[in-house]
């Protein structure tokens, strides 16, 4: 699944355990600085190959033997990599990138710029990778250390998305020779060992003259998927691993452990109206219903009693704390089943309506919710049951359903993937039945960097008062890691890179 929003935590949260074993001990390599480091996943690895893997998911196995030219702070914000500088023309189509010449691939390939933008020809062909280079016309080599990106037009996000994990460069022969997706060779601070077992766990080989070698002080290096919570849990109690993502309930045995806790919103909870615009269903096209519907939930409730509080209490689809969200609009819906009721009146439907809606077993949380709040308001609703894939294929061709969608740090990446741009879960954004929005959008793009923010603010408040979707809370994505880990968690990856788990 590539990072556009995805029913991430969900999806996870509901998988069986896979398997556990093995641990190490907790000593540190006499001198070295280096300490042996076991992460515990709670999902296993959909592709070694960067362009086919999921930048959700996948980016703690992929830092691991792959160097980016990019990578983002815990803000989101792009940071050097392989490419040690970068410069955007004045008319933004154009971007200059330096790049490092100390870097050499697993095989022995030094990485060049010739290898960097076959890399990126690749990348933008990719299933997923293809998200971060659609407005690219041609990359090119400007000389031995140097590349250039140009723009078909103004692209905002592309570095962003660069740095969350679409630019990691692989050996041009291993291109060539179509192996990635089982045999990863990179540039990366580590080696894929042979006494891996897919599945269960993941063993890596340090490269002792890496060019960042220094800022990876993990060796050995085990990362396993684990896909059961409390066996998680425990396999961090037992000490068999040093880094979990935690629910609630490993959060709370942080303090009796001295475990550290880091934590940051990564999604949105609540209904997404995939037919606002009203194409196939009347009902949801109706704003006054819409409205009701976000009057109807009681976030900050179904955060306590569902969420365990590990979150934010908001109706907006901008991360709380970050650039596009506005504090002043979280009172536009106070919960008031008597609004709700009043909207659904003036709409015509004061007693309610029918309406069917998908089901799949993890959004089973949440069911009881959604039908005890639509009883109170009359509306009948039938359940489709389905399995998780056919979910993620068929949820989107009912007017509305519950999700769980990531967002991005990237205010504009938030703007394009929930609002504007075709995605699974949006297939049809129906901006042009929203002409003001649709205005907006255009404001956004075109907007100096300096104004931009502002712009973003008000296109939120438009498509708040417009409720395109009904928000109940973020997430957040926690995570615990044992006293000498610190971790910096990125909204817009469900795990960090190794680059965001560092060893005291």
């Amino acid at each position: 699944m590539k990072k556009t929003p995805l029913l991430a935590v969900a999806a996870a949260a509901a998988l069986a355990l896979t398997s556990c074993s093995g641990g190490s001990d907790a000593g540190t390599e006499a001198g070295s600085g280096n300490q042996p480091l076991n992460i515990g996943q709670f999902m296993d690895i959909t592709s070694w190959d960067p362009a086919n893997a999921d930048v959700g998911f996948d980016v703690t196995y992929l830092s691991a033997v792959y160097d980016p030219l990019l990578t983002v702070d815990g803000d989101g914000n792009p940071q050097p990599a392989l490419a040690t500088k970068w410069e955007v023309s004045a008319d933004f189509k154009t971007i200059t990138m330096d790049l490092r010449t100390d870097a050499k691939f697993s095989d022995g390939e030094a990485f060049t710029a010739d290898a960097a933008v076959k890399n990126l020809e690749y990348l933008k062909k990719g299933t997923r990778s293809q998200e971060a280079y659609t407005n690219v016309s041609a990359f090119k080599k400007v000389d031995e250390d140097t590349i250039e990106i140009d723009l078909k037009q103004r692209d905002d996000t592309i570095l962003y998305f660069m740095g969350l994990g679409r630019s990691w460069m692989a050996s041009p022969k291993a291109i060539d020779a179509g192996t990635l997706a089982k045999s990863p060779v990179g540039s990366g601070p580590y080696t894929l060992s042979a006494d891996s077992v897919a599945g269960s766990e993941y063993h890596f080989a340090k490269v002792a003259d890496h060019w960042d070698a220094a800022a990876y002080k993990g060796d050995p290096l085990k990362i396993q998927p684990i896909q059961d919570a409390n066996a998680r849990a425990n396999a961090m109690q037992s000490g068999q691993i040093d880094v979990n993502y935690a629910d609630q309930a490993a959060i709370d045995m942080a303090p009796q452990n001295n475990w550290n806790v880091a934590k940051k919103v990564s999604g949105w909870v609540g209904l997404q109206f995939s037919d606002r615009a009203g194409a196939k269903s009347e009902i949801v096209g109706n704003l006054k219903v819409r409205q009701a519907l976000n009057y109807a939930f009681d976030g900050a409730k179904i955060l306590s009693a569902i969420g365990s509080g590990a979150g934010e209490v908001t109706n907006q689809i901008f991360p709380v704390g970050m650039t596009g969200n506005d504090p002043s609009l979280n009172s536009t819906y106070a919960f008031s089943i008597d609004k709700a009721k009043a909207l659904l009146a003036e709409a015509g439907y004061a007693d309610g309506f029918e309406i069917s809606l998908p089901m799949t077993t993890i959004y089973q949380t949440w069911q009881p919710s959604v039908e005890q709040t639509f009883k109170e308001l009359g509306i009948k609703v039938k359940w489709d049951s389905m399995q998780y894939t056919d979910y993620m294929a068929k949820a989107s061709s009912y007017p509305m359903f519950i999700a769980f969608i990531s967002m991005d740090s990237n205010a504009v990446a938030n703007v394009t993937r929930q609002i504007s741009t075709p995605q699974w879960y949006n297939p049809t954004p129906g901006l042009e039945k929203f002409p003001e929005v649709k205005a907006q959008v255009e404001k956004v793009m075109a907007a100096t960097p300096d104004a931009q923010e502002a712009e973003i603010k008000t296109l939120n408040k438009l498509v708040t008062d417009n409720a395109f979707f009904s928000v109940w809370y973020q997430a957040n994505n926690a995570y615990v890691s044992k006293s000498n880990i610190e971790i910096t968690p990125v909204t817009g990856q469900m795990y960090p890179t190794l680059n965001h788990i560092k060893l005291k």
